[in-house]
Parts: C-alpha cells; sequence; structure tokens
C-alpha cells in the first residue's frame, strides 16, 4: 500500500463531523470501525473509549486542515507534527500475497496495526499519510471545502493545484448560488435603470 493513501484516514476523520451543520456521525464503535475502511486487527480493537479520544483528534486534524487553508503552512506543520509525536507509527516490511511476475513478493512499507487501541492506531496512521502527503505535494495541497455550509476537509491532488471544494455536489452547488446571485445583481440593475428612467 502506498502510504500517502493513509492520508485519506485523516479526511474520514474531520469529516465524520459537519460543524456548521451541527452533525457528527462518530457516534458508536461501529462508525469507529467503519473509519478504518477494511476490518484489521485495529480495527478489532474498537470500544467506547476511542469514541472521545478520536474526537479530540478530530479537532487537531482538523486545526492542520484550517491553518493549510488559510495560508498557515507553520502552524499547520506543527499541529501535524504535535499528534505525530504523540502518536508514534511502527513501519514493516511487507509482501502480503502481492507477488511479482517471477513470483516473488513486491516489497513495500506498511504501517503495522499494533499500537494498544484502535484510536491509537487510526490515528498514528491517519497522521503519517497525510505528513507523506503533505511533503510530496506541499501543505497547499491541504483544504476545506470552500462551499457554504460544508466546511468538510480534502487533498488536492489536482494537477494544478486548483480544487476548492470537497466533492464535485460542492462544486455544483457553489457554482449554482452563483449563477443565481449574478441573475438577481442583474435583475435589479436593471430594475434600477428602468425606474431612474421611467
Amino acid at each position: 500500500m502506498e502510504l500517502a493513501s493513509y492520508a485519506d484516514y485523516a479526511v474520514r476523520l474531520v469529516n465524520s463531523e459537519e460543524p456548521d451543520r451541527g452533525t457528527d456521525t462518530l457516534t458508536s464503535v461501529d462508525a469507529v470501525r467503519a473509519l478504518f475502511g477494511t476490518p484489521s486487527r485495529a480495527a478489532s480493537l474498537s470500544d467506547e473509549s476511542d469514541l472521545p479520544r478520536l474526537r479530540g483528534v478530530r479537532v487537531r486534524l482538523r486545526g492542520v486542515f484550517e491553518s493549510a487553508a488559510e495560508g498557515d503552512q507553520v502552524r499547520a506543520v506543527d499541529l501535524l507534527n504535535s499528534l505525530m509525536v504523540e502518536y508514534p507509527v511502527s513501519p514493516l516490511v511487507s509482501g502480503h500475497d502481492d507477488l511479482n511476475e517471477a513470483g516473488q513478493p513486491r516489497w513495500h512499507l506498511h504501517l503495522a496495526d499494533n499500537a494498544p487501541t484502535a484510536a491509537a492506531n487510526f490515528t498514528a496512521v491517519a497522521c503519517m499519510g497525510l505528513a507523506i502527503h503533505l511533503t510530496e505535494l506541499g501543505v497547499d495541497r491541504l483544504g476545506i471545502c470552500q462551499a457554504t455550509p460544508c466546511r468538510n476537509a480534502y487533498l488536492d491532488t489536482s494537477t494544478n493545484r486548483s480544487r476548492r471544494y470537497c466533492s464535485d455536489r460542492c462544486a455544483t452547488r457553489a457554482n449554482v448560488a452563483a449563477y443565481r446571485a449574478r441573475k438577481r445583481e442583474e435583475a435589479q440593475r436593471a430594475a434600477q435603470t428602468l425606474t431612474v428612467r421611467g
């Protein structure tokens, strides 16, 4: 597995809450397990104690994304580093069942799921993935959706660093809202022009 892909863990955790909408899906042990995406030893450790831990990490990770979106790269990196110090990772060389043409394992780095709690494992993996994404692509590739009231986190993987929304749905909604606002403004100007002439 490519380690940068673990950055999606951070996005999933941050987006489990939408503060501006007052929604939070991180409300059960099943929700914690769902964050992992696939069954694993770490996911099987999930219990009620992981909920407040992950909620606390979620606030801190949102701070990383918000700082990056505001252009405060140093703060984003400092916040991420503090999480990585608190939640270290254990890398392992792994081959799994992925064999090359000669029948030999395709060796790659993998992050071990040997942390004592599901929350500790999830956080370590999410932060390492985010750190790799950030160092390979840049801090400006972490963003917060500009669609109101969304505010979801996203990873910008566009070739021209132009992503502003977390999804096509939010981009469409924002574009439609901007179009309607322009049409209202044009109608108001036209009405004012008729009033002045009349």
